[in-house]
């Protein structure tokens, strides 16, 4: 089966690949540094030929709201006609849970609009809500840095290993179309102050930690299970203590 990873060369992507290839089957990592860019539309065509899957798991180079929309709008609008013209048989896209809750975030925004142009392409689909990854917990550490005190909202989160959402999308890539929302998420849930501090723990980071229940995520509030998954159709294996434990996981 020839299936493209759109995102191909990424943290997800690269590793979807791989493990369709030793499946045995054609996947192909579709990115700009491969000459695939749905920004401007450059090789779809060619990449989408023969195609019976398009994995999605590209992301905006800039999470600021304008530029954030523009790269999921506009790449949607080249890669969505052009997987109908090819014939297509499976979009899967991922995107993130409590995306509906999120709106008053650009980022958030920007992804509900990804997934209602995907819900009206005609294509069968699947709209995979996956946990924040663990390898996310620096990158909210800096977006939540106020001086030298880390200030997160005191909500629950469940992250989940990165390789652990790379094997469910290869395994939806050879799935029926669910045309719906699959959640995913890890095996543990945390409060986010609890998560952050284990990780700081690991990386022997000594920022100090408070929660605070008006504390914004990525511009938005949170209610307590917002970034949790309501009904999950899988968790991965991975626990967070023995993944932070690998020393190159200590990022």
């Amino acid at each position: 089966m020839k299936i493209v990873v759109i995102g191909g060369t990424g943290l997800i992507g690269s590793q979807v690949v791989s493990q369709l290839q030793q499946a045995g089957h054609e996947a192909i990592a579709a990115s700009p540094n491969t000459g695939v860019n749905t920004l401007t539309g450059e090789g779809l065509n060619e990449v989408l030929a023969g195609a019976q899957v398009v994995v999605d798991v590209s992301n905006s180079p800039s999470f600021a709201d304008e530029p954030v929309m523009n790269f999921f709008k506009t790449s949607n609008e080249h890669l969505l006609p052009a997987e109908k013209a090819a014939g297509v048989q499976h979009h899967i896209a991922l995107s993130v849970v409590g995306t509906p809750d999120l709106q008053a975030s650009g980022y958030f925004r920007a992804k509900q609009v990804q997934e209602d142009m995907i819900k009206a392409s005609g294509i069968p689909y699947t709209i995979v809500h996956a946990t924040q990854f663990f390898e996310f917990a620096g990158g909210i550490i800096q977006m939540s840095l106020t001086g030298d005190t880390i200030v997160l909202p005191d909500a629950n989160i469940q992250p989940i290993a990165s390789k652990d959402v790379a094997a469910f999308i290869a395994e939806t890539a050879l799935a029926a179309p669910a045309n719906k929302i699959l959640e995913i998420g890890g095996p543990e849930k945390f409060n986010m102050k609890s998560w952050i501090g284990q990780y700081m723990q690991a990386t022997h980071k000594n920022y100090a930690v408070t929660s605070d229940a008006t504390a914004l995520y990525s511009g938005a509030p949170l209610e307590a299970d917002t970034l949790t998954p309501k009904a999950a159709v899988y968790l991965g294996p991975t626990q967070y203590a023995d993944w932070i434990a690998i020393p190159g996981n200590q990022r």
